[in-house]
């Protein structure tokens, strides 16, 4: 039954092309794929791997956290119309239905040589090829007095949804009627483009309604706001008139107690300081030696999504350097991991990998709890220039913020939750 719905589904998607033909028919009964980190394009590849080799090729998840929590959606804990309980998945079914191994640690070391991924607790798995899903660092050491202020908890990011989300939220609820919070955008790229103008708008929407006096700064080292701008902007000033303050080229260079120093302007006091430092591919992929792209991100082969420094290595999601156009989001993770899976699987199986490979992304951002709006893309892999361009005339954005679109984030919420988990 199970195959019988990923054919139907993998019609749909083109997923089934990308095997090669009767790819499933040739897997070496021992070949093993190890998965580190179950986001979303971990846990996605981790599952799509076992369907598309008919659940022939041994699959490995490593993840340290006992369940998946999203990103996308967190910010509406901020808000308060939200639980961080509710963004939560277990792992249970890719074990139950899937029959993959998860094994709850951190991975130490890879030895791309040997094959072999070390685990923090002790002991090696080794594979046939190898998963690297590891998402984003947060690099505090770049803005001098962060990493002591965040050690300490007094100045959170709250960028990766976790126990960060809830004390973010517990220092807003502790906020005085008329006190101010500040939020800092690095330079692009960064995870989730328009994750932190949502923020702005649901922290503004939880002022409006609890603290109406006080206020919300939003200080951007880029020249604008990076994405859906105009539905942003325009949302801010109808929805939260005189709440929240756009400081656009504002690169913060230091934190002294809850002051902010910039570049170039004057420091800045609030209550509240929410700093996103500049970012970079997750440890694992830096300290193996993957991060080949300015030091930061991995470089694929993006046909298969094969590190270009290490051969069996595949790296995806908020990890790698993106072609043009391709935004670090979980719903481009999961694209990138059927990609990257169904090459896998047809190497595997002595196949070449499907040369056209097709990814898709939708991002919903709330701009209040039951007002949504959207940008959707689709991008197509070019021969000729071996990267993955936008198909011209494809998603778009939405014409307004409305109601209709909220009921759309959720469900897509559960669908790619399902897609990646279930």
């Amino acid at each position: 039954m199970q195959r019988r719905a990923l054919i139907q589904g993998a019609g749909a998607t083109g997923l089934l092309a990308l095997l090669g033909g009767c790819a499933t028919s040739r897997v070496p009964e021992s070949a093993k794929v190890v998965v580190v980190g179950g986001g979303y394009g971990g846990a996605t590849a981790a599952k799509y791997v076992r369907l598309l080799s008919d659940h022939k090729i041994d699959v490995v998840l490593i993840e340290p956290n006992d369940s998946f929590i999203s990103c996308p959606l967190s910010n509406l804990v901020l808000e308060g119309a939200r639980d961080l309980s509710s963004l939560a998945t277990s792992y249970d079914g890719l074990r139950r239905q899937h029959g993959i191994t998860v094994v709850k640690d951190y991975v130490s070391a890879v030895d791309p040589a040997k094959k072999t991924v070390t685990l923090a607790r002790g002991g090696s798995i080794r594979y046939d090829k190898l998963v690297l899903s590891p998402g984003v660092e947060l690099q505090l050491d770049t803005v001098p007095g962060l990493s002591e202020a965040h050690a300490e908890g007094r100045v959170l990011q709250a960028w990766k949804a976790g126990p960060e989300t809830v004390a973010l939220r517990k220092q807003l609820e502790a906020l005085p009627d008329g006190g101010v919070y500040a939020l800092t955008v690095p330079e692009a790229p960064y995870r989730c483009p328009p994750g932190p103008y949502e923020r702005v708008a649901l922290v503004a929407s939880y002022f409006k309604k609890a603290k109406p006096k006080s206020k919300v700064v939003l200080f951007d080292a880029n020249p604008d706001v990076t994405s859906k701008g105009a539905l942003f902007k325009k949302a801010w000033s109808e929805l939260y008139p005189g709440l929240i303050e756009y400081r656009p080229q504002h690169k913060v260079v230091g934190i002294e107690g809850n002051t902010l120093k910039f570049e170039v302007q004057e420091n800045f006091k609030a209550d509240v300081l929410n700093v996103l430092p500049q970012q970079r591919a997750g440890q694992i992929a830096v300290q193996t030696g993957l991060a080949n792209s300015n030091k930061r991100w991995v470089g694929v082969d993006y046909l298969t999504f094969q590190s270009t420094a290490a051969k069996d290595i595949h790296v995806i999601g908020d990890a790698i350097q993106l072609a043009a156009g391709m935004p670090k989001s979980g719903h481009m993770a999961n694209s990138h991991a059927k990609v990257a899976a169904a090459a896998i699987v047809s190497e595997l199986s002595g196949l070449a990998p499907n040369p056209k490979p097709l990814l898709t992304n939708t991002c919903y951002s709330f701009v209040a709890p039951d007002l949504v709006v959207h940008v959707a893309s689709v991008h197509e892999y070019v021969e000729a220039e071996k990267t993955f361009k936008t198909v011209a005339g494809s998603g778009g954005l939405s014409s307004e913020r409305n109601a209709l679109e909220a009921q759309y984030a959720l469900g897509w919420a559960k669908n790619i939750w399902a897609d990646a988990l279930g």
